[in-house]
């Protein structure tokens, strides 16, 4: 059976339904997510074969019939949430950790009774993309930068759902084929600028068109939430990378000696 994975922007658009911030409902953001991947097939007639032939996992069902006014996630609805996006590599154990010692005052206690709120989860999913390239302390202290208040997030520079929708918009923008690597285009490379260089100017100047476009930011604020944006971007890269590098580590360890 094929696997049901988001996009991290398919996921910021996923969450903002469930939080009320977009005419589309969750339904909806998880059609378009399941045709985009597979236009020919629907094209050619044959949706209800793909789709049989696809996992849906418990979760989308869950959150596809859940109430809107009961929106609350367990610690065990975000795992499993967040591990339907690609290249993630989520896990319970470290989840509560996070929440209950590590950062949890960046993350707060549940607040909708014993269940986190969609905004939270867009916390933890951020947390989880920096872990590629930040230890935990370095993401505390990266995120106090712009999360001032868990308890009044009007403190906040942006919403963890507008911060995490914001660097996935810009990673997919800046990957126009889809194949997790950031596109540097060589007809712009000079005799004096580096490929990594160019990444680094492109990615840097897109988020400084997102921070600045922030209303009621003074420019230390919007350097704050910019350098967010580019540490999230390339940590998501360098999740891509681990990611490969461990399947074929995976590979050489299984197919050695086999007969």
């Amino acid at each position: 059976m094929e696997t049901f994975h988001l996009t991290r922007w398919e996921m910021s658009q996923l969450l903002l339904s469930l939080n009320g911030q977009s005419e589309k409902a969750p339904k909806n953001i998880l059609q378009e997510a399941w045709a985009k991947s597979h236009r020919e097939l629907i094209e050619g007639g044959q949706s209800l074969g793909a789709f049989i032939s696809t996992a849906l996992p418990p979760i989308f069902e869950k959150l596809m019939n859940m109430n809107p006014s009961d929106l609350g996630l367990s610690l065990n609805d975000i795992v499993s949430l967040g591990s339907q996006i690609e290249y993630n590599h989520f896990a319970l154990t470290a989840v509560q950790n996070w929440v209950k010692r590590d950062l949890k005052e960046i993350i707060g206690a549940p607040k909708l009774g014993k269940k986190y709120s969609i905004e939270q989860a867009a916390i933890l999913f951020i947390i989880e993309d920096l872990r590629a390239a930040l230890d935990l302390e370095s993401i505390r202290k990266l995120l106090l930068l712009i999360f001032h208040d868990f308890d009044d997030q009007a403190k906040d520079l942006i919403s963890p759902i507008d911060l995490y929708a914001g660097y996935s918009r810009i990673f997919e923008e800046l990957d126009q084929n889809n194949d997790q690597v950031l596109d540097l285009q060589s007809s712009h490379l000079s005799k004096d600028k580096k490929q990594d260089h160019l990444m680094e100017t492109m990615i840097k100047k897109k988020a400084d068109e997102f921070a600045s476009s922030l209303p009621g930011l003074n420019s230390e604020q919007q350097e704050a939430v910019s350098n967010t944006l580019v540490i999230a971007m390339l940590s998501v890269q360098t999740t891509y990378f681990q990611t490969l590098a461990k399947r074929f580590l995976n590979a050489s360890l299984f197919l050695h000696n086999l007969r």
